[in-house]
């Protein structure tokens, strides 16, 4: 890993905890009064789902951009120039370890095994992005399911205010949830895996060696069967 990425993942990493531990509780003081009323476990959860949202929002929209505007990535997705995907990857990264050290401080209270599988299988994965630069396309295209995130936390924020479910801000994110989350993580699937079933048998696939074909595979599969079984619940 270079310098650049490592100081981008530690970056990532103390910039999301202090905007846990010191930017979420003032904004959000600010934003609603309601904030202040919840207990002490919900306002950790609050907290962490507000960071996630800023997450999403980032290496959401920095996903797109890449998606549509750097051709070098787009025309060789195995070993296509990986410097801003290297960018939103360390990011991500810093996050996910940010996220771990979060759910294991508070695992009684927030603690989820599909949370933990998930962010394992992406740093697992990711790890290889950031030390040989392989497989850019592919590594930011599986950043674009964040882009249902903030729907999700933003659900979980309108049940900890206690608003009523026919509420139209309610319904209307709920739909728009569900639309995205379907869109973004599960209807994406089938071009994703023909993409990648292109590669097999290329040199740029055999260059890559078994580790890594091994990496992208297991991870790609881990998370798409956590996409659907989230989708279903």
């Amino acid at each position: 890993m270079e310098t650049r990425e490592l100081t981008v993942v530690a970056g990532s990493f103390v910039g999301f905890q202090l905007l846990f531990s010191v930017a979420s509780p003032r904004l959000s003081s600010i934003i609603t009064p309601g904030y202040g009323q919840l207990p002490p476990t919900k306002l950790t959860e609050w907290n962490s789902r507000l960071v996630s949202t800023v997450h999403a929002l980032i290496v959401g929209l920095f996903c797109l951009y890449i998606l549509w505007f750097d051709d070098v990535v787009n025309a060789n997705p195995v070993w296509g120039d990986p410097s801003l995907v290297k960018l939103n990857v360390a990011i991500t990264c810093g996050y996910l370890l940010y996220d771990l050290v979060l759910l294991a401080c508070n695992w009684s209270t927030m603690g989820d095994t599909f949370f933990v599988c998930h962010h394992l299988a992406a740093l697992y994965a990711y790890g290889y992005v950031l030390t040989r630069g392989v497989l850019p396309y592919f590594a930011n295209f599986r950043l674009i399911s964040e882009l249902s995130t903030p729907f999700v936390n933003q659900r979980w924020f309108y049940e900890a205010l206690k608003y009523p479910r026919s509420h139209r801000l309610v319904v209307s994110n709920g739909v728009a949830m569900a639309v995205v989350f379907f869109l973004v993580r599960i209807a994406v699937m089938p071009s994703y895996w023909a993409s990648v079933f292109a590669t097999f048998g290329t040199p740029d696939f055999e260059r890559l060696g078994l580790g890594a074909q091994v990496a992208w595979i297991t991870s790609c599969i881990a998370l798409d069967v956590l996409n659907t079984i989230w989708m279903l619940c």
